[in-house]
């Protein structure tokens, strides 16, 4: 079953597969980076938000409002959010799940892990997506290295990992290849780059340290608005 990936620029991911698909770090008003609005860029089956600052948050609301989308993030930044418009129905449980936890939505499987990092409500995560078919997926979030990752690329076999690697807020580009190397994807997308000012511009550190550190991992380097196929 063929998978399909759109990066938006940041953290702002769409991936799809069997009819279905899932919008990651929703980031697109504002997004100096993206190239088109939320609305063009079609309706989601689920939502997810690492963490509650403004540019992954993004648009969550809206589009859960205008699609009946399920908006799935940690306890407390659901219930920011609920007080911010987003129907409780769309909130799994009604008040969102945590670290460690799992939910399903249309065949797409989701648990949520651990990120470090701060958040303006609750605490900031990162996400293991398997989608109809099985290719399996992570999305750190907003985070620095932390050596549990290869706990995590040992319970959950990656296909892909969508790592930040633009430094000051996040992992830089020696630290994500190191956690490429403990998550053991089959491949790698680079994000939270070329956003703003403060973050690398590019990629190239990323995909150098990548090479020495973990050759085996395929890195796929996306431009704002492209779609890969895996």
């Amino acid at each position: 079953m063929n998978v399909s990936v759109t990066w938006y620029g940041h953290s702002n991911f769409r991936v799809s597969c069997g009819g279905v698909s899932v919008l990651i770090d929703p980031f697109f008003t504002h997004n100096p980076s993206c190239p088109v609005t939320w609305n063009a860029a079609g309706r989601p089956d689920l939502v997810l938000v690492t963490h509650d600052h403004g540019d992954h948050v993004g648009d969550a609301v809206a589009i859960c409002k205008a699609g009946g989308a399920t908006c799935g993030c940690v306890v407390g930044t659901a219930e920011r959010l609920i007080d911010a418009g987003l129907p409780q129905s769309c909130v799994p449980g009604g008040i969102g799940f945590n670290v460690g936890g799992s939910i399903e939505v249309k065949g797409i499987r989701v648990t949520m892990t651990q990120a470090f990092h701060s958040s303006e409500s609750a605490v900031p995560v990162g996400y293991v997506v398997t989608m109809p078919g099985g290719f399996t997926f992570y999305h750190a979030g907003d985070t620095g290295i932390f050596s549990s990752m290869e706990l995590i690329g040992s319970l959950y076999p990656l296909d892909l990992a969508l790592l930040p690697v633009g430094g000051f807020f996040t992992m830089d580009g020696l630290q994500a290849a190191h956690a490429a190397r403990l998550l053991k994807p089959k491949a790698v997308i680079p994000m939270h780059w070329g956003t703003f000012p403060v973050l690398s511009q590019d990629a190239s550190a990323f995909t150098a340290h990548l090479a020495s550190v973990a050759p085996g991992v395929r890195p796929v380097v996306m431009k704002p608005g492209e779609t890969v196929e895996c």
